[in-house]
């Protein structure tokens, strides 16, 4: 499979982070990527995108080097007669091609694929659009996700409608993207030609709605914001405060680890308590059972807490910040340095399959 990857040729023509983490994709597997950067714009725009910590001189950000690792970087303009045919000669030679044009620039600079498949008949042409290739709408991913109702279930009763910390529907695009290019070039083995595959934010955003459309295609449940909570279980996702002051929480999601919880809880005649006898009462009873939970919670340290249940095959975990996450050897071990125009980098994996 190594063989396979490092033989492939990569242009990406994309910014920001959907596209880009495709790209990384095939660096990671040993791919040659050139990633494209508009010359007139200074490079992706996310370069600039730094926090206030960050050195404002430094020709990358923490966020562009997210899902920019073990590329070569080429500033070129594709309004420039030169620099476009330097592109369309480098995509000719390629075994792949990413992009996320604006609505008609693709034709507009004939990087479309009718175009670029006649002379490279093997290309595998993979494209991200915001909402399908016949829209001109501009495509954020907190668009994306107020719209396809990701922020309608997100945060809680109080606190309303809240988007996720990370752009996660740009990041489910380029799975599904590099899941369609990757099924093209098995394809290619057979038949030796290429394709265009085309994923958009919006279809991205709704195939991962999952347990929550069927919520609602089979039981018209509305999801509304309900914290870290379960619709369908209970115990799962209530905070619990221990005795040193740490926040945990639970993802029962059997009766014999509800079991296994309040027997080391010694909460035993929860078991039999026609109110949380099984998780569909568990659900109806949840405030009820998280008030009991609660009070008994705060009598342990976090760390036994954790230890005890854990070999219980409880599933219950600390909410860390992201600063402890780094702490773990498992974490450390993911993440990747690299230097970039003096610049020392570090992002974590994307590829992590073994």
């Amino acid at each position: 499979m190594g063989d396979f990857f490092k033989d492939l040729k990569v242009i990406e023509i994309a910014s920001v982070l959907a596209g880009p983490s495709v790209g990384m994709f095939f660096s990671e597997m040993g791919s040659k990527v050139v990633k494209i950067e508009n010359k007139k714009s200074k490079g992706d725009v996310t370069r600039s995108w730094k926090l206030p910590s960050e050195d404002r001189n430094a020709t990358v950000s923490a966020y562009f080097c997210a899902v920019n690792f073990k590329k070569s970087y080429q500033y070129l303009d594709l309004t420039n007669v030169t620099d476009l045919a330097s592109v369309k000669k480098q995509i000719n030679e390629a075994d792949v091609v990413i992009l996320n044009f604006k609505f008609g620039d693709d034709v507009k600079f004939g990087l479309d694929y009718e175009s670029l498949s006649k002379t490279n008949s093997k290309l595998i042409y993979g494209t991200i659009n915001g909402f399908g290739e016949e829209s001109e709408r501009v495509a954020y991913d907190l668009i994306l996700q107020a719209e396809t109702g990701f922020m309608s279930m997100n945060g809680t009763a109080d606190s309303g409608p809240i988007k996720m910390p990370v752009a996660l529907i740009d990041i489910l695009a380029g799975h599904q993207l590099k899941e369609g290019v990757l099924v093209a070039l098995i394809e290619r083995l057979n038949t030796g030609k290429g394709k265009k595959v085309s994923v958009s934010l919006y279809e991205s955003a709704i195939a991962s709605l999952a347990n929550q459309a069927t919520n609602w295609l089979m039981g018209k449940h509305v999801a509304k914001p309900i914290g870290s909570t379960h619709p369908n279980i209970s115990p799962y996702g209530e905070l619990f405060t221990t005795s040193d002051g740490e926040l945990v929480t639970f993802a029962i999601g059997s009766d014999k680890q509800f079991d296994n919880l309040c027997t080391f809880l010694n909460l035993g005649n929860l078991i039999t308590d026609i109110r949380f006898k099984n998780n569909f009462s568990r659900v109806k009873n949840r405030i009820e059972l998280e008030e009991i939970i609660s009070k008994r919670v705060k009598n342990f340290n976090s760390s036994d807490l954790i230890s005890e249940l854990n070999k219980r095959f409880v599933p219950v975990a600390k909410i860390n910040k992201i600063d402890e996450v780094f702490q773990n050897p498992k974490a450390k071990a993911m993440i990747l340095t690299e230097d970039i125009n003096g610049v020392k980098t570090q992002r974590v994996k994307t590829v992590v399959f073994k």
